[in-house]
């Protein structure tokens, strides 16, 4: 199976849009009923205010068109054949749909112009602010890139740790391992990802997969039903990449923890590690570990690099003898838990 497949770009129809109760918003159809199954591929909704005065440029018939108070208010302050050259230039374009906030109904030639071009004119009784944010909301999630990838996902610490590897080299007796210790499965074999701005990409289960698990010699096995509901999640971003690899006697590890590997997913660039397996590694812990570095990480703390920096400055100081020249290394700032005042002097007690 390949590791991951991109998806073509996504669509939505308009009837998908209404009927989805994600979206929240009490809705009514007035005209243009022939076209709720036109297309919409666009995330972001746009305001067709300059389309009333006949400026078309720049209006895209597949993006979901939103007339607000001001667009009505304008339309209304107009002479009845005005509102009919208004709305024949809205719309001639072809739009997918037109939707009007504040559940005020739009003048009658929009309604007829609606209708004798199989447009959908929706009236929605919510502010156009709270249209606008469900509607970006919800697209956001229908039309989101997506790919499929072939590995596991679990939940430690927080992390969301993606498993990769070759079949058959242990991702889910891993995975089974860190549920034992308390952590949570998100998903086993086939991981359905998505992009969320601004730079993120979320993990979930494939419908049929959900809460299962395969494990060699005993089979697929119910999570949920083995450990309760505490063991699983039903999403999670992707924050670490750990690609198991078998042990190969010549091959180069990264032994410091100065390289940066990355791995990209739906563009996005995850940090990765690459774990030897080999009998006797305590995988789970070795990954439970590499969850705890990515959190200091994450926090601005670099294990490797301040073990370097003091080595640095260990092999600096003789030289800077040497030389004459006294070497003094830059002051480690306080962690968040660390006291920057010195310790206090206790007098030592005299000997009796």
């Amino acid at each position: 199976m390949n590791e991951s497949s991109q998806e073509p770009p996504r669509g939505v129809t308009v009837r998908e849009i209404l009927d989805d109760p994600r979206l929240g918003l009490n809705v009514r159809l007035v005209a243009g009923a022939e076209g709720l199954d036109r297309c919409i591929d666009h995330p972001r909704i746009q305001k067709s205010g300059l389309a009333l005065v006949g400026h078309l440029r720049g209006v895209v018939g597949t993006r979901l068109q939103v007339l607000g108070e001001t667009e009505l208010s304008y339309a209304e302050s107009l002479s009845r054949d005005a509102q009919v050259r208004a709305a024949e230039s809205l719309f001639s374009v072809g739009l997918s749909c037109v939707l009007v906030t504040r559940g005020v109904d739009p003048p009658p030639p929009f309604c007829e112009a609606a209708e004798r071009t199989g447009t959908p004119l929706v009236v929605c009784a919510e502010r156009s602010s709270a249209v606008i944010a469900a509607v970006h909301a919800l697209l956001d999630e229908r039309l989101a890139p997506r790919t499929r990838i072939h590995g596991v996902l679990v939940d430690v610490f927080e992390v969301g740790v993606l498993l990769l590897g070759k079949s058959g080299i242990g991702k889910s007796e891993c995975a089974l391992e860190l549920v034992m210790r308390g952590h949570r499965l998100v998903a086993d074999d086939v991981i359905e990802c998505d992009y969320r701005p601004p730079g993120m990409v979320f993990g979930q289960p494939a419908a049929l997969l959900r809460h299962h698990i395969e494990v060699r010699g005993l089979g697929v096995l119910n999570i949920k039903d083995l450990f309760g509901v505490t063991a699983i999640r039903e999403r999670k971003r992707i924050d670490l990449v750990v690609e198991l690899q078998l042990w190969q006697p010549d091959a180069q590890y990264d032994r410091i923890g100065l390289e940066d590997r990355t791995r990209e997913i739906l563009g996005i660039p995850i940090r990765e590690v690459v774990l030897p397996v080999r009998p006797g590694r305590d995988m789970s812990s070795i990954i439970e570990i590499a969850a705890r570095d990515e959190l200091l990480r994450q926090a601005g703390h670099h294990s490797a690099r301040d073990f370097v920096q003091r080595l640095e400055g260990r092999l600096l100081a003789p030289e800077s003898a040497r030389s004459g020249r006294v070497h003094t290394p830059s002051p480690r700032p306080p962690s968040p838990n660390e006291s920057a005042s010195p310790p206090p002097v206790v007098a030592r007690e005299r000997r009796r």
